[in-house]
Parts: C-alpha cells; sequence; structure tokens
C-alpha cells in the first residue's frame, strides 16, 4: 500500500473531520496519492492520529460522497482516477514538464538524431566530482540530524546563502524568512494559490508557460490572456481586466523570448500598487544574458511589497535536483506559517550541500562558467542560422535563455514544418500549447534550445533542417 501521511493539524475552527478531508483531497489532486491507491484503514488511521474513528468515518464518506474516492465491500477506500474526471485534461497527454512537449503526428517513440530541446541542459558542465564531496562533506557535518525532519520552509542555512546571493545577482532584497524552498514551479504555485484565496481572476502572458497556467486552471482560477509580442506587453488589456494578480517571466519571456524593458516594469509595479495586485515573477533563466548585464529582477525595483518571486536551480545547475525557491511579501509568511500541512520541501541532504556548495564559492564559479559555455553556444546557433538560412528566416527573442524564436518565411504551417523538420531526424517545437486561443497568423514561430547539444550536434542539425526546409522557404 502506498504510504500515506497526514500532516499536523491546526487549532482552527474546522473540525478534524473537515481536516482530515482537505488532506486527503487535496493530495488525491494533486496526484500525490496515485490513482486507486487503498487508502488506510479508519482502524489504522484512528491508532496514527489518536483520535476517534467518528471524524475519520465521515471525512472517508464525504471523500466518496464526491468522487474522491470510493469503497469496495470487505476491502476499504481506494482513490479515484482524477484524470478521468478532469475537465481541462486535453485529451492528448498535458505537458506539466516542459520537457515533456509532445507534438502532433510524431511519435513519442520516435529517436531523433538532434534534439533542440528548450528544457535541456549542458549535462557536462555538471561539477560532478565538487558536489559529490559536498554531499559527502554533510552526511559527516550533519549527521545528527539525519533523523529529523527539518524546517518544511527549507533549511534555514540556505535560506541564508540564497538570500546573498540573489541580492548580489539578481538585486532581489529580502529576508531569508521570506523564502521558501520547494521542489519545481508547479509546488510554488500549487501553494500560492492557497495564499491567496480569494483571487478568482489571474492575468496570464499570451503565449505563457502551460505547465503554471493548468495549476491556476486545476485550482479554480479564471485566467485573462494578456498579449505579448515583439513591440510591447498589451497593458490595455490588463487594466481592463478584473485581474487581481499576474504572471509574468519578464527577464526571458517564455516562449516568445522577449526581455521587459524598465519602463514597463515600473508601469506593472504602478498597476499592481493601484490595484493592491500582486506579481509573480517567474525567473526561471535570469542568470543568462548575452548583451550587456544580466537585467535585475522586477522584485529588485519593488517598494511596496507587490512582487512575489520565484527562482530555480533547474538551468543554471541541473533539473534533476528539483529544487526551486519563492520569495513572498512579508504579509503572507504568518499564514504560511498555518499552513504546514501543504509544505513538502526538498531533501534536506540535498539542501545541505547545496548550502555548502553556495557558501564556498562553487555556485559562483560553476555559474560564471555556465554563462561562458552558454554564451558561446548561442552566438554559434545565431551564426549558424544566418549563414545557412540568409534572410529566409527572422531570428528573434535571441538576448537571454537557453532557447530562440525563429520566425520561418513558407506558406506552410508550424505542424508541416516539425514533420518534415523529423523526417530528417531533427526536433524543433512550435509551442502551440502556448497559447490560450489559437495563434495562425503570420509566418510559423519555431523555437530552438541550444543548451542540451554540442556545436556541432548544432551545426549538423541546421544544416539538416536546410535540407528540410529549403524548397519551400522564400525571401
Amino acid at each position: 500500500m502506498f504510504d500515506i501521511l497526514l500532516s499536523d493539524f491546526d487549532n482552527s475552527e474546522h473540525p478534524l473531520y473537515l481536516q482530515i478531508y482537505k488532506q486527503f483531497r487535496d493530495q488525491i489532486l494533486n496526484g500525490i496519492i496515485p490513482s486507486n491507491t487503498k487508502l488506510p484503514s479508519i482502524r489504522a488511521l484512528q491508532l496514527q492520529l489518536n483520535i476517534s474513528k467518528t471524524p475519520i468515518e465521515t471525512a472517508y464518506q464525504m471523500l466518496s460522497a464526491e468522487g474522491f474516492a470510493y469503497s469496495k465491500p470487505r476491502s476499504g477506500y481506494y482513490s479515484v482516477n482524477m484524470d478521468e474526471f478532469n475537465p481541462f485534461k486535453k485529451k492528448k497527454e498535458s505537458n506539466l514538464l516542459l520537457n515533456s512537449f509532445q507534438y502532433s503526428d510524431l511519435s513519442v517513440e520516435k529517436k531523433f538524431s538532434i534534439d533542440f530541446n528548450p528544457a535541456a541542459v549542458d549535462k557536462d558542465m555538471f561539477p560532478i566530482r565538487t558536489w559529490k564531496r559536498m554531499l559527502n562533506n554533510v552526511l559527516e557535518d550533519f549527521s545528527q540530524s539525519i533523523g529529523q525532519y527539518g524546517d518544511m520552509l527549507g533549511e534555514a542555512s540556505l535560506r541564508k546563502a540564497l538570500a546573498d546571493y540573489l541580492r548580489n545577482s539578481r538585486g532581489v532584497l529580502c529576508s531569508p524568512k521570506q523564502i521558501v524552498i520547494g521542489t519545481g514551479i508547479s509546488y510554488s504555485i500549487s501553494l500560492l494559490t492557497k495564499l491567496v484565496e480569494g483571487t478568482n481572476y489571474i492575468a496570464f502572458e499570451e503565449p505563457g508557460f502551460e505547465p503554471v497556467r493548468e495549476q491556476f486552471l486545476l485550482n479554480g482560477y479564471k485566467l485573462i490572456p494578456i498579449t505579448v509580442n515583439r513591440e510591447s506587453f498589451q497593458f490595455k488589456l490588463l487594466e481592463k481586466s478584473k485581474a487581481q494578480m499576474i504572471y509574468v517571466t519578464p527577464s526571458h519571456q517564455f516562449p516568445t523570448g522577449r526581455v521587459m524593458p524598465y519602463a514597463e516594469r515600473k508601469y506593472l509595479l504602478n498597476w499592481a500598487d493601484k490595484q493592491n495586485a500582486y506579481i509573480i515573477e517567474d525567473d526561471y533563466d535570469g542568470e543568462f544574458r548575452y548583451l550587456g548585464q544580466p537585467i535585475p529582477s522586477l522584485q529588485s525595483i519593488d517598494q511596496q511589497g507587490r512582487v512575489i518571486y520565484i527562482g530555480t536551480f533547474s538551468k543554471a545547475f541541473t533539473p534533476a535536483l528539483r529544487m526551486n525557491y519563492m520569495i513572498l511579501p512579508i504579509e503572507f509568511m504568518s499564514k504560511l506559517q498555518k499552513m504546514k500541512h501543504s509544505l513538502s520541501c526538498p531533501s534536506r541532504i540535498d539542501q545541505w550541500a547545496m548550502q555548502a556548495f553556495i557558501e564556498q564559492g562553487h555556485w559562483y564559479r560553476h555559474i560564471r562558467r555556465m554563462r561562458n559555455k552558454y554564451k558561446r553556444k548561442h552566438h554559434k546557433l545565431i551564426e549558424c542560422i544566418q549563414t545557412v538560412f540568409e534572410k529566409k528566416v527572422e531570428i528573434t527573442g535571441h538576448n537571454a535563455g537557453l532557447h530562440i524564436q525563429i520566425i520561418v518565411k513558407t506558406k506552410l504551417n508550424a505542424k508541416d514544418l516539425l514533420k518534415l523538420a523529423a523526417d530528417k531526424g531533427v526536433r524543433v517545437y512550435d509551442f502551440h500549447q502556448m497559447w490560450m486561443k489559437p495563434n495562425e497568423s503570420g509566418y510559423p514561430q519555431i523555437y530552438l534550445g541550444f543548451a542540451g547539444i554540442s556545436e556541432s550536434e548544432m551545426e549538423k542539425g541546421i544544416l539538416l533542417l536546410k535540407e528540410a526546409w529549403g524548397s519551400i522557404l522564400y525571401e
């Protein structure tokens, strides 16, 4: 049977049966409890929680009545398969992780010789020996704490190290107490939806990052698309909306690659202050900028505490670590302390190792190496495209980040271009799922990531794309 743990109960006015019900419901909805998993028996849960069986029976009856669980005679209660009842679940597999993007008419089993995956990072740059040393050291240094759970907001020492780093590198001003260590963007957004209950309308970039958009939809929020193009962020749409919060990626808009200029950042902050609204700043690859110095974060110029800042180790370090962080305005912290049952931070061992990695200066050296490596790859990719395609494609969104956007001058659509590329063994991306409303106007837009492939693979891939598309392009 799957191990199911319920958090401590709060001392609120909510009765025990309702607290038990909500914890099971949330774990089933979020996939923490897999489909068709046997729930603990009433007797087992009674012993675990040291309470009477009445609130447990009532909670299970509510779960069953509302369709979150079902009962098998002489067996017990089981969780349902929520995917069958999810109105936002697409017929095709939903993409909750960027590197799982699929596109129609291409088999997921198909092998590609070159994959311009925007979610990939350079595996050869990972500091394996140093990281192993950090892990070995913390296992010895923290051996007395191995048997304890630790702070569910994240290790205090790591949060302090992060606060110092973010202040120096991204201009983020915060206390370590405002930082929540998490297991990824989906976790942070899920936690945030519980902190902003009562907020109904959320403005969202159009196009925008689908996994975050789905998290909001699954939690019952109404999304208002705000168009982003090369020229501007459509503030008129925002001002006319009922939005009480907005999600943005200002340092490198996903997927267009646009960098939000300072004037627009100030405008957005003024809007939030005027409307008593909040801005979610997803700074997913803000460390990587190739023209000029890295742009400071939106949070760094926020004087009124309107920005909720989210960052990650996935792009600059490795997505395998499953560690990110969120910085909340001070006013959220007291409410967060009452939500211990909703918190789930990464392994303490990994957190201690990352703390040591930062404090000993390895992180700063690693970032410098990554910036230099990605800058070379970025320039190489652009040079290859310009040399091979000349004026038949237009490169945009290429000032920062780990992917670029190209506009392909052809009468074909993006789906056709992807199919032609796949026939040559090359995988590129159109991100059609990033639009809330289908966008078929103008030339097709294709996205290429460069971090996860070598320069020789890059050259080969662009030449193969020329073979695939050459006859259908025009200047």
